[in-house]
């Protein structure tokens, strides 16, 4: 087609040199408004450096500090630096330049995923429109999601989820464009190195060699190079080793490139070689996997019940379409001019048609949640543009060609700065916050454990070099042992499963809790009902205890304590949900004269000791106030107004919070503990208490 008549460029390699520079510089210049916004503040502050505002980045800090150090030999989690390119690279980085573990782990994701620049400028290149490249890697090096997911402290291996594919397409799409060995080597390898990068994505990239090699067959079947590139590409996808694959491809790309081989024994082999793929690799299971697990979510259908973690994480939850086009474009509209950008350039360089996953899983998004939309970003960027291109080649001016095109780019690229101008993350947790785990890490041992949820495990790996029975990557049945032990009624129920769950753990070779203490099977399945209330006898037969065990309770998790309570709300047996507790915090309330409006039609009558909620009026049980003195010690006010009313009010004066809460929220042991410093002496002693995080340390 000849829709597009615009001037093609010459850009040497000095001046590309030149565009690769500045889009990489603003990049890294974008993602220094947050750095900015939040340098200085001493709160975020540790080691006279901003912390991180991801929590998993804390898996891999960990395993970076203890490839540096070695003091986390009992924590059966750490990675290994060889098997994942985000310790390896952190490793490396801070033992060659001055910089600091924690540093380096604050601009890693900027400096890494900033990168994407250069594949999207070179493959503009192929096709001799470096310039669409330029303003194209501009816009996607900082859109939305992908800015989202790469910023300044969100150190995650989330840095090479879009850059690495992209690297990729540009291989192959080069491999295509010049069909040389030289370039199928170099996307073989390209392949190989991924899952060391990303290996989360290797479904994107199955999808992307398999339409490879189907678009090879499809134009270019009876090309002897066609057969050499698919062999050397589904090498690189086998599901062995990548030592011994990098041995295979080396010595095939010799044997090729002395065309040992005549076309028929290519063919044949190609075949092979791809079917060794499909199955090595357990394509079909990878690819389906992926998409199922996101798209059926509920508890278990065999066994014990347990409710299911993806219930409740936002990120694996339909999405309207409009927060699926902020976040791949910053707008609708970019959105739309995105893909059909798309189509257009599919149109005029079939080649593109290999980027069709990563706009695929962009548009999954919709059903699989807002995770997806990362991975659209830089082909979107790439397709908006070059639309672009395309209506401003209807100008037969030159210079009103480019500054159509400069200014639709800067009106594309203007929602997504004010995004991220807005997007004020806050660090995982503030200097007091730390404080108390390194407080805990001076007079803990690393092979004791801390009992949290999931959501601050790896902070408290790399913090106080503990261990959990949790985390951000193990959040299994597990979470059942940890949600009731923090929302039970009963500490000493508590206390011996916190103690039950830590042993049986440690000596069933760090299996699933809940599986090894219930023991999931259909012949002689303990009851888990009658199990959890012998728990409740102080007399119950406990394990030897052969390490230390804290509870860490932060004033923050009252943000998630009705998720907390969702994983052991259930009967196990059945898998249905007992009676939700009630819940409900208030930090924007209005007090007046006569009541207190804490909002969402929840008001407290002053005069009359009486609490509405919504419709429904009735007496308040107890109404508590809480508050630090001089000397840090919480003092308590609590008035008894009618001890048969099912509704207790909380008012956390440092905090300039209220909680209002039914009688099982009210006792559970977190609230009772964190909220009241209320506990059994002969079960837990306190060992930091703080207005945001409390630590008590396990007696039995």
């Amino acid at each position: 087609m000849n829709f597009l008549e615009i001037e093609k460029e010459n850009i040497n390699t000095k001046y590309l040199l030149v565009l690769i520079a500045i889009a990489y510089m603003f990049s890294i210049g974008v993602r220094m408004i947050w750095v900015y916004q939040f340098n200085g503040l001493d709160n975020f502050m540790w080691t006279d450096q901003l912390m991180i505002n991801t929590n998993d980045g804390y898996i891999w800090g960990t395993s970076a500090l203890n490839e540096l150090t070695g003091n986390f030999e009992n924590n059966p989690r750490i990675m290994d630096m060889f098997g994942y390119a985000t310790i390896f690279f952190t490793y490396l980085a801070v033992k060659i330049t001055p910089f600091s573990l924690d540093t380096v782990m604050l601009y890693m994701p900027a400096v890494v995923s900033s990168m994407v620049v250069i594949p999207i400028i070179l493959i503009a290149r192929l096709y001799k429109l470096t310039l669409w490249g330029f303003f194209a890697a501009l816009l996607g090096s900082i859109a939305w999601s992908y800015y989202n997911r790469t910023m300044i402290g969100y150190y995650d291996t989330d840095m090479f989820s879009a850059m690495a594919p992209i690297f990729i397409l540009y291989f192959l799409m080069k491999t295509i464009e010049y069909e040389s060995l030289d370039n199928a080597l170099y996307s073989a390898l390209a392949i190989l190195i991924y899952p060391f990068l990303y290996d989360a994505g290797l479904s994107i990239v199955y999808a992307i060699g398999l339409i490879y090699m189907a678009y090879m067959v499809v134009f270019h079947r009876k090309e002897e190079f066609t057969y050499q590139s698919i062999i050397l590409i589904a090498i690189a996808l086998l599901g062995i080793p990548s030592l011994i694959k990098l041995v295979i491809i080396g010595t095939v790309y010799y044997l090729l490139k002395n065309k040992v081989f005549p076309l028929q024994q290519l063919v044949i082999a190609s075949v092979i070689v791809v079917i060794a793929f499909l199955i090595s690799g357990n394509v079909g299971g990878i690819i389906w996997g992926k998409f199922s697990s996101y798209l059926f979510r509920g508890t278990e259908a065999e066994g014990l019940h347990f409710f299911q973690v993806k219930q409740t994480v936002r990120e694996a939850g339909t999405i309207p379409f409009s927060t699926m086009a902020n976040r791949i474009s910053g707008s609708s509209l970019g959105v739309i001019v995105a893909f059909i950008g798309y189509i257009l350039l599919v149109i005029k360089h079939r080649p593109f048609i290999l980027a069709l996953p990563l706009i695929g899983i962009g548009l999954f998004s919709l059903w699989g949640g807002l995770r997806f939309t990362v991975y659209a970003v830089p082909v979107a960027a790439m397709s908006a543009i070059f639309l672009f291109y395309v209506v401003a080649s209807y100008i037969r001016n030159d210079i009103a060609k480019y500054i159509m095109i400069i200014g639709l780019t800067v009106a594309m690229i203007f929602p997504n700065i004010i995004h991220i101008i807005g997007y004020k993350v806050p660090t995982v947790f503030t200097k007091t916050e730390v404080q108390t785990l390194d407080k805990l890490k001076t007079i803990s041992d690393s092979k004791d454990y801390t009992l949290a949820w999931w959501d601050y495990g790896y902070p408290i790996w790399y913090y106080s070099n503990t261990n959990t029975l949790i985390d951000g990557g193990k959040h299994n049945n597990d979470n059942f042992i940890i949600s009731k032990i923090l929302t039970s009624t009963s500490q000493i129920q508590a206390a011996n499963l916190s103690r039950l769950a830590v042993e049986t753990y440690v000596n069933s070779n760090y299996k699933i809790v809940a599986d090894t203490i219930f023991k999931n099977k259909k012949e002689n399945q303990l009851n888990p009902n009658i199990f959890l209330e012998e728990l409740k006898k102080r007399d119950y037969t406990l394990p030897k205890k052969t390490r230390d065990v804290y509870l860490y309770l932060p004033n923050k998790m009252l943000n998630i304590l009705p998720t907390v309570t969702l994983f052991s709300n259930l009967d196990l047996m059945t898998g249905k949900q007992n009676t939700r507790p009630f819940f409900y915090i208030s930090r924007g309330f209005k007090d007046s004269v006569k009541t207190i409006n804490l909002g969402n039609n929840i008001i407290i009558n002053k005069q009359t000791g009486e609490i509405n909620i919504g419709k429904q009026k009735l007496k308040v049980n107890s109404f508590v106030v809480t508050e630090y003195n001089n000397k840090g010690v919480l003092q308590k006010n609590i008035q008894t107004v009618d001890r048969n009313s099912p509704i207790n009010v909380i008012f956390m004066k440092n905090y300039n919070q209220f909680l209002v809460l039914d009688q099982k929220m009210y006792n559970s042991l977190f609230i009772q503990m964190f909220a009241l410093e209320n506990y059994d002496k002969s079960l837990f002693e306190p060992v930091v208490l703080t207005p945001l995080s409390k630590v008590y340390k396990l007696k039995i």
